[in-house]
């Protein structure tokens, strides 16, 4: 019950919006991220930038991640849609918390283990005797065990060290030897500073672990009393990646001018490299199959991360089928 909890404590921190409308007669609506702004983002700011919220009667404000999670703050009710991930969503929906994935942003877990060539690590085999720069989470144990398997490795013999949101090359040069990232931006960022680094692929050693990352969430509500409002964020968030997908610079510079402070080259590269993913595979971007969050379910339930939940709650393609048309 610890996502459960959290959420009730923090309740009066967020403010209900749906059902208000600006002056142009748009419904307000917020959209709380998942960390940084980045390029997992970038067809919710096309959408924003060229009018397609406004097409469908939205004002959509983005909000930056905060103290409170963004599966907290929709799972209360108290923000209308979300960032957020495969396992946060597997494990919100076993602990009662109603969060429901609408869309996938990208279809394939494009993360992966980064290690300074240096360091010797050429296969998961070789995690063993190193230090590893941790969340602390299960899932992460899990996770390492899964992709050593293929050849016999034991991550109980990895040293764990908690690096929290440090700056990943700092820490790899001073207290660790090989970290998770996500490919499309921490692995750009590495060779833009030309760093000499070797990529792990989970899904090379551990296809069970290619989950959807990330994705769009609402709540159980708004989905039962406010149906024609997720659909039009869908139909106009589902307009703004297709966009992203056969524009990536155009996209990228649309993200740059809405968040500045971003690193034009990281984004524009960025970008450049995840265009392609963003629907890779699948007969359209946001489409999520069952089968792949059911082997993910199992794979939580075994590893003893959570406990049993019904995973057909967790998703829907209801609305991408419908933006489809």
């Amino acid at each position: 019950m610890r996502i459960v909890l959290k959420y009730l404590a923090l309740l009066s921190l967020v403010f209900l919006l749906t059902g208000c409308q600006t002056k142009e007669g748009n419904e307000k609506v917020q959209l709380f991220l998942d960390w940084t702004p980045n390029t997992n983002h970038t067809g919710i700011y096309v959408a924003k930038e060229k009018g397609f919220f406004e097409e469908v009667g939205l004002d959509v404000e983005i909000m930056l991640p905060g103290e409170v999670c963004a599966e907290q703050i929709v799972g209360s009710g108290k923000g209308q849609f979300g960032i957020s991930f495969q396992n946060q969503v597997t494990q919100a929906r076993s602990e009662d918390l109603p969060i429901v994935s609408i869309a996938a942003i990208i279809q394939k877990n494009t993360g992966g283990y980064y290690t300074p060539k240096a360091k010797g690590i050429k296969t998961p085999k070789d995690f063993e005797g190193h230090k590893y720069g941790a969340y602390g989470s299960e899932l992460e144990k899990a996770s390492l065990q899964a992709v050593m398997n293929k050849e016999g490795g034991d991550a109980s013999k990895i040293e764990t060290v908690q690096v929290g949101n440090t700056d990943y090359f700092v820490a790899l040069e001073r207290d660790i030897d090989f970290v998770s990232i996500f490919y499309a931006w921490t692995g750009i960022e590495g060779e833009i500073r030309d760093a000499d680094m070797h990529f792990i692929k989970t899904t090379d050693f551990a296809p069970e672990l290619d989950t959807y990352s990330p994705l769009i969430i609402t709540n159980d509500k708004m989905i039962e009393d406010n149906p024609d409002t997720v659909q039009a964020f869908i139909n106009a968030v589902y307009k703004g990646y297709e966009f992203a997908i056969d524009n990536p610079q155009k996209s990228a510079d649309i993200l740059i001018a809405a968040e500045p402070d971003l690193q034009p080259e990281l984004v524009r590269r960025s970008q450049e490299w995840l265009s392609p993913h963003y629907k890779e595979g699948a007969e359209a971007w946001g489409v999520q199959e069952a089968s792949r969050w059911e082997n993910f379910a199992e794979f939580m339930v075994k590893h003893q991360i959570i406990g049993e939940v019904d995973i057909q709650q967790a998703f829907t393609n209801e609305f991408i089928a419908n933006a489809m048309k």
